[in-house]
């Protein structure tokens, strides 16, 4: 099976992206430099926002999960995978990881990406308030 979804956020003035094992999609309309793994702010969409049939796809360890990310002409993706130990329950962001850790926020685990390896071109624009959009897609 093969689902896809897009969803919208928008970038923040302290948005840094340096943190080596996650990434970070937030409904919250403010972050501090602390938050190092957040890429997008103010997102339409958390972890408990996921449709059943996603949540259901995402909790097979054989599910690949892409999220393209789109600012402008600037696309960059990652790719990590399923678990069925992921609750897909908050309700205030969604995090995808290097590591297999997992937590409420967990989306994704073994990532090929973090905050880090996002396009710095596109995190400068994301820096600079621009909008992205970003393509959830469940392989």
């Amino acid at each position: 099976m093969r689902y896809s979804l897009v969803f919208y956020g928008r970038g923040h003035k302290n948005i840094v992206a340096t943190h080596r094992t996650t990434l970070e999609f937030t409904k919250e309309t403010w972050l501090t430099t602390r938050g190092n793994c957040i890429l997008l702010v103010d997102c339409s969409l958390a972890a408990a926002d996921l449709p059943e049939k996603f949540k259901a796809a995402i909790r097979s360890a054989h599910t690949q999960v892409k999220l393209t990310i789109r600012v402008g002409e600037l696309v960059d993706e990652v790719v990590g995978f399923g678990d069925p130990n992921l609750s897909l329950s908050d309700s205030r962001s969604m995090v995808i990881r290097k590591s297999a850790y997992t937590s409420p926020r967990t989306v994704a685990i073994h990532a090929n990406k973090s905050a880090i390896d996002i396009d710095r071109e596109l995190v400068k624009r994301l820096s600079q308030g621009e909008t992205a959009e970003v393509e959830l897609l469940i392989i």
